[in-house]
């Protein structure tokens, strides 16, 4: 998924942590969400520095999650994936997260595997979070 919006989002909107990082673990502990749980994509919609988290249209941090994250990216990115999200967006979630847990069962034979995990270019390198 990182792979895929970095070469898709030239404007640097979206920034990555892993899962695994302090600063994931904090914004999912806010939201009630198990850190050790690692079989998802989560975005963070209006974060705030001192926070770390995401705010929905009144401010507030909202954490989303599979088909939730990914339509969101799928929006921000715009063109034809925002096409993609506004068509899937009136399905029921249960039906999208049944479909992006496939999608995520059958990735490498549908995306690919990597040998080992790619490291940032220096142009992508800020846009990974360490905190």
């Amino acid at each position: 998924m990182v792979q895929f919006v970095l070469r898709r989002d030239p404007e640097g909107i979206f920034r990555f942590a892993p899962l695994q990082s302090g600063l994931a673990s904090r914004v999912l502990a806010r939201h009630g969400v198990n850190s050790a749980d690692l079989d998802t994509v989560y975005v963070v919609v209006n974060c705030d520095p001192a926070k770390v988290g995401d705010r929905d249209q009144n401010g507030e941090e909202v954490l989303l999650a599979r088909s939730d994250a990914v339509l969101f990216v799928a929006r921000q990115l715009g063109g034809i994936w925002r096409v993609g999200a506004w068509i899937l967006q009136p399905l029921p979630r249960a039906l999208r997260d049944w479909g992006y847990r496939f999608v995520a069962r059958h990735r490498y034979r549908i995306f690919g595997r990597y040998d080992s995990c790619p490291l940032p270019s220096e142009a992508t390198r800020a846009r990974f979070l360490d905190v």
